[in-house]
């Protein structure tokens, strides 16, 4: 089931999920913050298209794979880095760790060059003639 609600609101909790999880790692030096920064810089640009899309009739670009695969990355990675937090040597840091870094690694790649993508699309539709 598909609601115009829950397509809003979904991209939304994604973010806010992002937007939290990156500030408490960057607060407990879990994560630099050149890294946080450059998550958080991407939805700002993307964010600062929305007007113009609306301005010239277009709604929010759809989602396509690589932006979900980038998202679902980003969303194992954190709360295994959370968890890997703790100085320690135990059994649960020495799992998570590497798998979070690994998963937040690849899904920041792919958020970017997700990112990417999108302002090629904004730079395509204002090529275009204004929707009637």
């Amino acid at each position: 089931q598909f609601s115009r609600l829950g397509q809003l609101l979904d991209p939304a909790a994604d973010r806010l999920y992002i937007l939290a999880t990156l500030l408490a790692l960057v607060a407990r030096d879990g994560l630099p913050l050149w890294w946080a920064l450059a998550l958080i810089g991407r939805d700002v640009v993307l964010a600062g298209f929305l007007p113009v899309l609306r301005s010239r009739g277009y709604g929010p670009l759809p989602v396509h794979f690589l932006g979900k695969a980038a998202t679902f990355n980003l969303l194992y990675a954190f709360p295994m880095l959370l968890a890997a937090l703790p100085a320690r040597d135990d059994l649960l840091s020495t799992v998570f760790r590497p798998l979070g870094w690994a998963f937040a690694t690849w899904g920041s790649v792919l958020y970017l060059w997700a990112g990417a993508l999108y302002v090629v699309q904004v730079r395509e539709l204002g090529r275009e003639p204004r929707p009637a």
